[in-house]
């Protein structure tokens, strides 16, 4: 017998049933019964922009660090600009991980 805490065994999950708690909610509408997110197009997304916003946040944090007094633009928005990209970094890393996790998952991966 397998051990269900290390994932072996497991079947690949569907997409439909890809969710955080392993179900989706009934259909409300007149979506379509195929719909699905593009989780490809998210990995291809997340994975160009990660490194753009981590090197927007490094770039405004070095220049607000040597902004003097006076400059234009001044270190407000300077470092402004540095937590917006860190943000959108964050967020772009964030879901990385979740599309990867559910690519691992529908392909019966351990995770």
């Amino acid at each position: 017998m397998r051990d269900s805490r290390t994932g072996s065994g497991r079947e690949p999950v569907p997409r439909a049933r890809s969710g955080m708690i392993g179900s989706r909610y009934p259909r409300s509408g007149t979506e379509p019964v195929t719909a699905r997110s593009p989780l490809k197009l998210r990995l291809l997304l997340a994975s160009v922009f990660l490194p753009l916003f981590v090197a927007g946040t490094v770039l405004f944090a070095v220049w607000a660090a040597g902004a003097d007094p006076g400059d234009s633009p001044g270190r407000g928005p300077l470092i402004l600009l540095a937590v917006i990209c860190g943000a959108l970094a964050l967020t772009a890393a964030l879901d990385l991980g979740v599309v990867l996790r559910r690519l691992r998952r529908e392909r019966g991966a351990e995770d």
